[in-house]
């Protein structure tokens, strides 16, 4: 939703993406610490001074005057991101959610998606496993990481839970990724109103062709460059995190039910109901998307 969102906040006026060379320095991600033995204390001025490949500082980029507020990426969820319910600066949080098969499923791809300069760089992290390997329970690597107790459980159960009792609050929208895909223009709408962006029809018609999958593989700005690292191995204007055109796939509803054995889904039935279960509204929607029920007080 990082290119969508721009394109909400440029209602669609920016049609040779100059604002928008990759999304790593157009809607930066402080959360990615992109030095090895680096700090976001040590990392913070740089996205102010630091100059990317064009010869534009970053801040050009990702604060440009011309924007009616900034976007930034995170994968973590409250309490680390303080959502603030009175006072404070007027932050807004969205948050999306996907089935987790379907989740599964994209991250069989992502693993092996990575460059080799960024899986040097991180000790051989994620392996580069092909996307139809499995072992002898049916399960890729990036799967079997994903089920709870394993290193990347917080990436969607953690995730999930966390935004879940903010999902009525005024500055949190939570989507589903589902009902995106059924209805991307009316889902722009939903977002361009909460963000208080006023789009025309001609306007609504624009960002929507240019939030469609389609034109996102097409414009391909999705290589995840990291400008503010100092590595020495690292070259800022060559080397970025996701190798050429693997970022933005097809993105199927239903992939992982249709992609996995029954053995590989039930597992991950399981993992659902273990921790999603002691909410059986969370559950239902995480599963199926639309909507959901107040927090009750």
């Amino acid at each position: 939703m990082l290119y969508c969102t721009h394109q909400i906040r440029t209602k669609g006026k920016d049609t040779d993406d100059e604002l928008f060379p990759d999304v790593s320095i157009a809607t930066p991600w402080p959360d990615l610490i992109q030095s090895r033995g680096g700090s976001w204390a040590e990392q913070k001025e740089r996205y102010n001074t630091t100059i990317i490949p064009d010869g534009r500082t970053m801040k050009e980029v990702w604060d440009h005057p011309s924007y009616p507020f900034r976007i930034f990426k995170s994968h973590f969820g409250p309490p680390e991101l303080p959502v603030r319910k009175k006072g404070g600066k007027k932050i807004k949080y969205l948050a999306m959610v996907r089935n987790v098969l379907d989740v599964a499923a994209s991250m069989t791809d992502f693993y092996s998606a990575h460059t080799d300069e960024f899986r040097h760089l991180w000790g051989g992290f994620p392996p580069d496993v092909p996307p139809d390997v499995r072992d002898a329970d049916g399960f890729h690597p990036a799967m079997k990481d994903m089920l709870p107790g394993n290193p990347l459980e917080g990436i969607y159960w953690g995730y999930v839970n966390s935004w879940w009792p903010y999902r009525n609050d005024p500055n949190v929208i939570l989507l589903h990724y589902s009902d995106v895909r059924k209805d991307l223009k009316g889902s722009v709408a939903k977002i361009a109103k909460f963000l208080d962006v006023k789009l025309s029809s001609s306007e609504l018609n624009t960002v929507v062709n240019r939030c469609s999958m389609e034109h996102m593989k097409k414009a391909n700005k999705f290589h995840y460059y990291m400008p503010l690292n100092t590595d020495s191995t690292w070259n800022n204007n060559e080397h970025f995190i996701v190798k050429s055109g693997k970022m933005v796939n097809k993105g199927h509803v239903g992939k992982g039910k249709d992609k996995f054995s029954p053995e590989v889904v039930a597992k991950f039935r399981e993992a659902e109901e273990k921790m999603l279960g002691h909410d059986p509204a969370l559950l239902k929607w995480a599963r199926e998307g639309g909507g959901f029920p107040p927090v009750e007080s």
